[in-house]
This record gives C-alpha cells, structure tokens and sequence, in this order.
C-alpha cells in the first residue's frame, strides 16, 4: 500500500512563499511520476505540476515561472516551490502519484494514488 503524507500548506500574504512536501511510502518512490493538483473551494480539482521518474518537469501555465516541483529519490519526498503567490492559488494542494508526468499533466491518465491534501490560503 503506497501513502502519500503531503505538509507545509498554510496561510501567508500575496507576493509571499511557500514549500508544500509529500513524504512517499510503501513502494518504490523512484519508479514513480509524481505530481500536485490542487483545488480551490467551489472548483473542480486541477493539474498544478508533476516530475517524471527521470526528473522532467510539467506545469500548468497558471504557475509555470512561480512554481518549482523537485523530487529527492533518496529521501522519498516531492516538492513544491511556490514563489509569488497570489489569492487564486488559494486552494487544498494534493500529490499524487502515477506512471506517466506528462499525461497526468495532460488528463490522459488518472493518478494511481493521492494524498489527503493540505491546505495552502493565500490573502489579499
């Protein structure tokens, strides 16, 4: 059984930063894609960034240039650099983990398995 753990949401102000961890346990972190997808109150759950295996990165034109995704295989955990943020990356932030970066970027594939979430609420 895989378990996601996702930390580090919280609140802060526009402009500010944040880094949003998810500690990976049960199977073998580095064969997995990893990816975040977030969702804000009252909208459907959207594609934030993910990382191939082999550490090629995806993301979502509503964060590229302000979100950075990494991955440390020796530690079993995904990052999420969130820089500049602003309210309407107010959102419950998720990491999942699947087969393929680039098509749970595109929607062509669901992810295998999902953390709880953790929330990330930026003010005006």
């Amino acid at each position: 059984q895989v378990q996601l753990v996702e930390s580090g949401g919280g609140l802060v102000q526009a402009g500010g930063s944040l880094r949003l961890s998810c500690s990976v346990s049960g199977r073998s972190f580095v064969a997995y894609a990893m990816a975040w997808f977030r969702q804000a109150p009252g909208k459907e759950r959207e594609f934030v960034a993910a990382v191939s295996s082999g550490s090629m990165t995806y993301y979502a034109n509503s964060v590229k240039g302000r979100f950075t995704i990494s991955r440390d295989n020796a530690k079993n955990t995904v990052y999420l650099q969130m820089n500049s943020l602003k309210p309407e990356d107010t959102a419950v932030y998720y990491c999942a983990g699947g087969t393929t970066a680039r098509d749970m970027g595109l929607g062509r594939v669901a992810p295998d398995y999902w953390g709880k979430g953790t929330l990330v609420t930026v003010s005006s």
